[in-house]
């Protein structure tokens, strides 16, 4: 049986975790306990909550935790766009990141709805 650190959602969400991590060094000091915490806090809490989820007992669970994780992704394409317009960020990496945020978004209504 697959884990669920195998599911390429998790892989996928992963990557854009470490990318935003990296991205976000670059914010202003003052940004610290800010944006940046906002941004990192909502993109680490995907995958926290799909791998909590996973740990549940029942369907359900995991399922309410999916959902959960989706709101998640809704917090931090926000916190994305925010970041762009106080120029934190290109707009390059502005649609950059809102792609592979869509895209987790997509690959975790497929996970919900396949369970």
């Amino acid at each position: 049986m697959e884990t669920v650190e195998d599911l390429k959602v998790f892989k996928k969400s992963h990557s854009l975790v470490v990318e935003l991590y990296k991205t976000t060094t670059d914010f202003p000091k003052e940004e610290k306990y800010g944006l940046v915490s906002q941004i990192r806090r909502a993109a680490s809490s995907i995958n926290a909550n799909l791998m909590e989820g996973s740990h549940r007992r029942t369907m359900g669970e995991y399922k309410q935790f999916i959902g959960i994780a989706r709101g998640s992704i809704g917090e931090l394409k926000y916190h994305i766009l925010l970041a762009k317009d106080l120029d934190y960020i290109s707009k390059d990496n502005y649609f950059k990141f809102r792609e592979q945020i869509q895209e987790v978004s997509r690959m975790l209504t497929g996970l919900l709805n396949s369970l």
